[in-house]
C-alpha cells in the first residue's frame, strides 16, 4: 500500500505560480511512476504531467512550457511547479502512483485561478 498526501493548492491570480507537492509513504520502493492529474467539475481526471523513477517526464499539451514536474526520491516527494496559471487551470489536482502493488491516489488539492 502507498499513501499519498498532496499540498500546495490555493487561490492565485492569473499569471501567477504555484508549487504542488505529493508525499508518498508506505511501500514506496516499488513505485514506477508518479503523475499529477486534474479534474474539472463533471469531467474525468486528465493527466497533467508524469515522471518515472529514473526521471523521464511527460506532459499534457496544456502543461508544456508552463509546468515542471520533478521528484526527490530521497524525500519520496514529487512536485508540480506551475507557472503562468490561467483561469482554465482551475481544478482539483490529484497525485497518482503506479507501483508493483497497484495504482494509488491522493485526496486532491484545489487550485483556483481568480482575479
Amino acid at each position: 500500500q502507498v499513501q499519498l498526501v498532496e499540498s500546495g493548492g490555493g487561490l492565485v491570480q492569473p499569471g501567477g505560480s504555484l508549487r504542488l507537492s505529493c508525499v508518498a509513504s508506505g511501500i514506496v520502493s516499488n513505485i514506477y511512476a508518479t503523475g499529477w492529474y486534474r479534474q474539472f467539475p463533471g469531467k474525468q481526471r486528465e493527466l497533467v504531467a508524469s515522471i518515472t523513477r529514473d526521471g523521464s517526464t511527460r506532459y499534457a499539451d496544456s502543461a508544456k512550457g508552463r509546468f515542471i514536474i520533478s521528484g526527490d526520491n530521497a524525500k519520496n516527494t514529487v512536485y508540480l511547479l506551475m507557472h503562468r496559471l490561467q483561469f482554465e487551470d482551475t481544478a482539483t489536482y490529484y497525485c497518482n502512483v503506479d507501483s508493483a502493488y497497484g495504482s494509488f491516489w491522493g485526496q486532491g488539492t484545489q487550485v483556483t485561478i481568480s482575479s
